[in-house]
């Protein structure tokens, strides 16, 4: 009776082997079924006893595949493909159950090399070629270790696809952004006729919003009522994001009040898309309505909303949402963390923003860069230069990202020094070619005054958009080079690259410092129909100062007549300068009554005009002015300049003597003026508008901040090296006069960005002609 078990119990298991022998390339799941059947019926039969090497290999083989899918499943793949690697060398068929353990183990552990070893398995022993479940299997390894191109390679040679191979196409292009593609796939899809699943849409879904596709994201969507996936939860997730990726928040809204169940992810697609939409106010009311509804936020939910906070400057309720993040545990989340950092400093708690930041367990490239923007927004550049260097010393390396907050910083500072710094780190870094890195040191290089470097840079870089183009358009525009504007504007078109109200902003600013009034006429005339471009108040504003400079006052009043827009601060301003310029009273006075309407706050525009009645001599309008300021409560913004020396900023006031440095730069300059006295130079009493006697308001002129600045980058600089001053007011005349005797009399060039542009000044000469 025993002998006749046995024999029965091995033909048991010869028919069960042979079955999934049979089976193995054609169903993977049930091979596998019958692979865990043969264990266990060997289990309970363990006194069989097996006679031929044939049953013996069969049943190794059956033992070592169940190990490997015991490792697989227990994501212990090194020592599964240590026993793959010993069936291989003794020349054991591997069967496609264990293959697919494999193949999944590869994909969640990201194991490329792993998986590409896989497939070459498959390839040279035939396994799989018809196997479409398989194929499948291997196109998604693919796909979830980023190799996107391999897994399109599997997909091409498909012999028949069904819809999981679609979709996991799809959703392998949507994953890693590939959004026209996904695109593609999807129409050849629908051309085959093949019935749509509801997983696909999600990742249809995705790509529209990141094409901004929202004419195709409305098809898409009336493809996912015909099928009758509206309802789905995942659909109406996707739905809800597309729409806000689209800038439509309102057919968001529309999806999310319909949606008959929601989850967290539904609350938070439709709150980060009112953030990203710029409605902060009613992102926080549904956070709230959230809240009400007993759904609890989780660590994206809070990561949405703090931005919200951020960009509202609502310090009270970002401090509430933080107390929510500690009772939920949410602090060691480095994505939270990152966000806290952002929101503290964008409200200018830069001190609590810090106190986060230190207290992270961890910290990756984002919350560095947080915390370094942070410093930076506020006016701290000192402190994010150095916490920059901290980054470094940690071992977290800058990206593009940290480079153009610190590089925002030097230009901010006029530190050339430290912004060279950067980009001797830049070129080590590699960044030197990224576009975005390139136009952020053209601007800095631009705004520190050297534009010859700006240029380098720009033309160092190979792939150049439209962002790099402006950056080194406006630089020469700002540093009043008009012609060379011109110039690298029609080989920016030369290069195929389409101009847009930047690029034309700063080609007619240039024409406004160089006086160009034709050239400038022409473009403005030609931006609708030649690029495109609907003119706002920024080139209403440009060329109203174009002609203003230029002394066309009428014309320019004319223009602003029959603006399409209503004129802003900035369009009157202009005229208002002109009007100083050309000492112009009456139209003075009309545009200033509209000025002090518009910006009754604004103490410019008073002082400007006061300066106006204070050159025509009319000394009882200057104190009508000024009570009018006192009534107010306006003061006048003091004059202020900064020069970098030896990586240090320092700042000087109008009559400043709170320097170490004051008597020295005081006697130095008493010195100057005696030798420009004896060679022509007469300080212009307009520009003192203070109540002192007349022959005290030379003092006055001496004690402004620009000369204060630039006599010290003269005593604490090498002969010979520039001197680069950045003030925050327009350069008075006399001050320029001055300027233009010292670079004669030292022999070295003297560079003062003002608000409005650069001056150059070399040799007695300034670059801007006199004329700004």
């Amino acid at each position: 009776m025993v002998r006749h078990a046995g024999v029965t119990d091995k033909r048991i298991i010869t028919g069960f082997a042979k079955l999934a022998t049979l089976l193995d390339r054609r169903n993977s799941e049930i091979y596998g079924t019958c692979m865990s059947l043969i264990v266990g019926f060997l289990h309970k039969r363990c006194r069989l006893s097996i006679s031929t090497a044939a049953e013996k290999s069969i049943m190794n083989r059956m033992a070592e595949s169940q190990d490997i899918q015991t490792l697989c499943r227990n994501n212990r793949l090194k020592e599964a493909f240590d026993i793959l690697h010993d069936m291989e060398m003794r020349g054991v068929e591997i069967d496609c159950h264990s293959y697919t353990h494999l193949l999944d183990s590869c994909a969640s552990a990201k194991a490329l090399a792993e998986g590409k070893r896989i497939h070459a398995h498959l390839l040279t022993r035939g396994i799989g070629e018809k196997n479409t479940f398989l194929e499948t299997k291997l196109e998604i390894m693919y796909v979830k270790c980023g190799s996107i191109e391999d897994a399109r390679h599997v997909f091409n040679e498909l012999p028949e696809r069904n819809i999981f191979s679609w979709n996991a196409m799809i959703g392998g292009y949507a994953k890693h952004g590939f959004w026209e593609r996904t695109m593609d796939l999807f129409s050849e899809l629908r051309c085959t006729g093949m019935h749509l699943d509801i997983f696909v849409f999600p990742s249809v879904l995705k790509a529209c919003g990141g094409l901004v596709a929202m004419q195709t994201g409305k098809l898409v969507h009336g493809y996912v009522i015909r099928c009758a996936f509206e309802e789905d939860i995942f659909v109406g997730n996707a739905l809800i994001d597309m729409y806000a990726k689209c800038r439509s928040v309102e057919d968001a809204r529309k999806v999310f009040d319909k949606m008959p169940e929601r989850d967290v992810v539904s609350w938070n697609a439709i709150i980060a898309g009112y953030v990203q939409n710029g409605q902060g106010c009613e992102s926080l009311k549904l956070f709230s309505q959230m809240q009400l509804a007993g759904m609890k936020a989780d660590s994206v939910t809070v990561s949405s909303i703090l931005p919200a906070c951020a960009n509202l400057a609502d310090l009270e309720q970002g401090k509430k949402i933080h107390d929510l993040i500690r009772s939920s545990g949410f602090e060691s989340d480095v994505f939270v963390g990152s966000a806290l950092v952002d929101m503290y400093a964008k409200c200018r708690s830069i001190e609590n923003a810090r106190h986060v930041f230190d207290k992270m367990s961890r910290r990756d490239v984002v919350t560095w860069n947080s915390m370094i923007a942070g410093y930076a927004q506020n006016g701290l550049g000192d402190e994010a230069l150095m916490l920059m260097y901290k980054m470094q010393l940690t071992g977290m390396k800058p990206n593009s990202v940290t480079v153009m907050s610190v590089l925002a910083v030097c230009t901010n500072l006029t530190a050339l020094q430290q912004g060279e710094e950067i980009h001797g780190f830049v070129i080590r870094g590699g960044l030197e070619s990224d576009a975005i890195v390139g136009s952020a040191l053209v601007v800095m290089y631009a705004k520190c005054g050297n534009i010859v470097n700006a240029h380098q840079v720009f033309d160092r870089i190979p792939q150049r958009d439209v962002a790099l183009w402006n950056a080194i358009i406006s630089g020469y525009a700002m540093h009043g080079h008009g012609e060379e504007t011109l110039k690298l504007f029609y080989e920016m078109q030369k290069a195929s690259i389409t101009p847009d109200g930047i690029t034309l902003t700063s080609v007619l600013s240039a024409c406004s410092h160089a006086g160009l009034v034709n050239e400038g006429w022409q473009y403005f005339r030609s931006m609708s129909h030649d690029y495109g471009i609907m003119r706002t108040v920024e080139h209403y504003a440009c060329m109203v100062d174009l002609l203003g400079r230029s002394g066309c006052l009428r014309e320019a009043q004319h223009l602003i007549n029959k603006m399409p827009l209503e004129p802003d601060a900035c369009v009157l301003g202009a005229l208002l300068g002109a009007c100083r310029m050309h000492g112009n009273i009456e139209l003075a006075e009309c545009v200033a009554e509209r000025l002090f309407v518009l910006e009754p706050q604004n103490a410019g525009n008073y002082v400007l005009m006061s300066n106006i009645y204070a050159t025509a001599g009319r000394g009882d309008d200057v104190a009508k002015i000024r009570k009018m300021m006192k009534d107010r409560g306006l003061i006048k913004n003091p004059g202020c300049s900064w020069i970098e020396v030896d990586n240090k900023a320092h700042a000087f006031y109008v009559g400043d003597k709170s320097h170490p440095q004051a008597e020295v730069i005081y006697a130095m300059l008493e010195s100057l003026a005696g030798k420009m006295k004896d060679a022509g130079y007469a300080p212009n009493m307009h520009f003192v508008l203070q109540d002192v006697e007349e022959e005290d308001k030379g003092l006055v002129l001496y004690g402004h901040s620009e000369k204060l600045a630039i006599i010290f980058g003269l005593i604490n600089t090498c002969p010979g090296t520039p001197i680069r001053v950045i003030n925050n007011l327009r350069m008075c005349g006399d001050c320029h006069t001055a300027t233009k005797f010292i670079s004669s009399f030292v022999g070295r060039e003297i560079f003062v960005r003002d608000t409005n542009r650069f001056h150059h000044f070399r040799d007695g000469i300034c670059s801007c002609g006199d004329y700004w």
